[in-house]
């Protein structure tokens, strides 16, 4: 009858209402695909490191697109974009040890992102990029020391030397290599002499840094701008 049909239908109503709020909230992203998407970035953070380390000199660089995008090769012992913790080898080996402790936190946060929380797939997408940013540094310093010889102005490194690495097990440095000097100021403002060169200059953006930092740096931004109600 139609009492009957009435209640069916309003029954399959609340079911498929139930269906759509159960998609919004579950996550599409599995292990399985966490995993890949960690080690395609890995991947392409490691080829170019691994291409310009073997092929360009220290200092040397390559105008990409005009004076404004270069890759620049520099190293660094220390953090992203150039910043270091301390100086000499104990720095250089905290800052190793830190670094696979907060990927070992944030590996573990991904996966109760993913099997209890059943978080969104862009806040899964955010820490898989934080953590193959910190893991392609860490390979930096964990391996390259070990299988490189040392990077000069005037040589490339060699790869296996006979002489062995230049550096010791978690004492690599981490190669840098996008350079985006978007402008500079030629004489800064007397009050703004803090922030100028040797030679009165400014430059915005100085820093080179690498793919891996990209990684964590857009990751952050993202998570703030567009996922923050998910922690709220």
């Amino acid at each position: 009858d139609q009492g009957t049909a009435e209640k069916v239908a309003g029954d399959c109503r609340q079911k498929y209402l139930y269906y759509l709020c159960s998609r919004k909230t579950h996550t599409t992203m599995n292990n399985k695909k966490a995993t890949i998407l960690i080690i395609l970035l890995l991947v392409v953070d490691q080829v170019v490191k691994l291409l310009v380390k073997c092929n360009m000199t220290l200092g040397q660089s390559i105008h990409v697109a005009g004076d404004w995008f270069q890759l620049y090769f520099v190293e660094n012992p220390g953090f992203a974009y150039g910043m270091q913790l301390g100086d000499g080898q104990w720095g250089k080996l905290v800052l190793s040890l830190f670094r696979i402790v907060a990927s070992c936190g944030i590996g573990w946060y991904i996966w109760d992102l993913i099997n209890r929380q059943k978080a969104p797939t862009g806040v899964v997408v955010g820490f898989a990029m934080i953590l193959a940013g910190a893991l392609g540094n860490i390979i930096d310093s964990a391996v390259y020391g070990l299988i490189f010889s040392e990077s000069t102005y005037t040589s490339v490194a060699t790869f296996l030397p006979e002489a062995g690495g230049y550096a010791s097990f978690l004492h690599g440095k981490v190669v840098d290599m996008l350079y985006f000097p978007l402008f500079t100021i030629r004489e800064m403002p007397s009050w703004l002499s803090w922030m100028a060169d040797a030679d009165g200059s400014w430059t915005f953006f100085s820093p080179v840094f690498n793919i891996a930092d990209s990684y964590i740096t857009c990751a952050v931004v993202y998570l703030i701008l567009f996922q923050n109600k998910y922690f709220k």
